[in-house]
């Protein structure tokens, strides 16, 4: 009877746990500012044929983003810091920060009413048939723009003025419908922009906008407390997130121009930072950034790190990391899976040194910089090549793909998948780890050609409106970015 109790008690937590992180609800303060609630980091050598020798950087923010959700839709903060961070020496400190900063600039439409001008409550008044980032801006309510800067060291730079403001990107609007935006694809994509990066010769790309949502997991059997067969099928299950988009950071760089000396491996995370408000919401006038959300590798908030030090990892840099290592030499995720699945037992060794290796050093002969400060980050090893759609496969390193995840991590890398499997002790020996080889699903697999091809790689965000088909659930995207 104490047992059922205890499991049940468990199965409510971690069902919990999962599905809040699955939703990207990691931590309990960032639930109450969203916008800069980061949701999943992609770090990958370019597949896309002939951009093999640039790094892909997205940093998805602001989740649960319902394609109807109207009228104001999904624009980001303009109080706020997004920041990318790489780190190419190994030392848990930034080396190269890419700083973005909102400007979200209302026009103030209005339509004449009787003998009055009156404003409109929409972000639109008209529809937008053109496809360059100006075009039909006498109808955008919302105009959004983007400044980036990068700091490298001692060196600062501001990228390319493009439009309006001095150093300003456009940032699409959302996908309001297909009235508004009737050839959304070819609108956004005329959003990617050229950068120049100091002191490098080769420029690289950035891309700022909605797109689909990317992570894939069962929720509503996770929260149904894992009302799933973890030995069953790998599509057994539908992924209820399919349907929602995200807000997108997206830089393609050149590997030279962001690694240092011969070192070849680079870890990078993001964090989104706000400043203290007053009490109508408005930051305060010289107050200091406060840093609300951090991530690198996936999930480490969300399963990893115990429920009182979830905000405080949030605000926390890597090179402060050893505060929270007992949560991945003696983690309580893999003890929690063995009582409701007693068919997969929990490695019995501590410290748990393969998890050290996944997420605080990189893994031995895979992306393990020497001389590395142990530190919760994404590690790419930029001198392993890159593998076509076809080649990839979703279970990354134990699929034999050692382009993949966790060396960096691609948009179709089955990370749910892949760190059950891990947690239960797939990089282990059997003596310890009797589950080793257990085929451990949530029943929603990964796969590369369920995303675009070339940069920015996330699908384009469904239409607001229901003019166009919806695909079902697991279907591929159609045509490219």
């Amino acid at each position: 009877m104490k047992l059922r109790i205890l499991t049940a008690m468990i199965a409510t937590s971690l069902a919990s746990s999962l599905a809040v992180g699955s939703s990207h609800r990691e931590a309990p303060l960032v639930t109450e500012t969203p916008k800069v609630d980061a949701t999943d980091l992609y770090m990958f050598r370019s597949y896309a044929p002939g951009r093999e020798a640039f790094v892909t950087l997205i940093a998805n923010y602001q989740p649960g983003q319902a394609p109807h959700d109207c009228p104001n839709y999904f624009f980001l903060d303009p109080e706020a810091v997004y920041q990318i961070h790489i780190d190419n020496n190994a030392d848990a400190k930034e080396d190269i920060s890419f700083q973005f900063r909102i400007q979200n600039r209302f026009q103030n439409k209005t339509l004449p009413v009787g003998d009055m001008q009156i404003a409109v409550p929409l972000l639109q008044i008209g529809s937008v048939t053109g496809t360059a980032p100006n075009s039909n801006d006498e109808v955008k309510n919302l105009i959004e723009t983007y400044t980036l800067n990068v700091v490298n060291g001692d060196v600062q730079g501001s990228m390319d003025n493009r439009f309006g403001a001095r150093n300003a990107f456009r940032k699409p609007l959302d996908n309001i419908g297909t009235k508004t935006l009737p050839n959304y694809t070819a609108y956004a994509n005329n959003h990617i922009f050229p950068i120049n990066l100091p002191n490098c010769a080769t420029q690289g790309r950035v891309f700022v906008g909605q797109r689909k949502e990317s992570f894939r997991i069962a929720l509503g059997k996770v929260f149904d407390l894992l009302n799933l067969n973890p030995l069953g099928s790998r599509e057994g299950n539908q992924n209820p997130l399919e349907l929602n988009s995200v807000s997108t950071f997206a830089l393609e760089l050149p590997i030279s121009c962001i690694t240092a000396g011969s070192e070849p491996i680079i870890g990078a995370w993001t964090t989104a930072s706000l400043q203290a408000s007053n009490g109508d919401g408005s930051p305060t006038a010289g107050s200091a950034f406060s840093q609300r959300s951090r991530l690198g590798m996936p999930l480490v908030n969300e399963i990893v790190i115990g429920l009182p030090d979830k905000d405080k990892f949030n605000a926390s840099k890597p090179q402060d990391d050893a505060q929270f290592a007992k949560y991945v030499t003696n983690p309580t995720f893999p003890e929690l899976v063995e009582i409701l699945f007693p068919n997969a037992p929990a490695p019995n060794l501590f410290p748990r040194t393969d998890l050290v290796s996944v997420y605080l050093t990189g893994v031995e002969g895979l992306n393990k910089p020497a001389n590395v400060v142990p530190s919760e980050m994404l590690r790419l090893n930029t001198s392993i090549a890159p593998r076509a759609v076809s080649a990839q496969n979703d279970l990354g390193v134990l699929g034999n793909d050692t382009a993949g995840f966790p060396n960096g991590r691609r948009p179709g890398d089955d990370i749910v998948d892949i760190t059950l499997r891990v947690a239960q002790g797939a990089l282990l020996t059997a003596d310890v780890a009797p589950a080793r080889d257990a085929p451990l699903t949530d029943g929603v697999a990964g796969g590369a050609s369920r995303y675009l091809t070339v940069f920015p790689y996330l699908n384009t965000p469904l239409p607001g409106s229901n003019d166009a088909p919806v695909p079902a659930p697991d279907a591929p995207p159609s045509g490219k970015f």
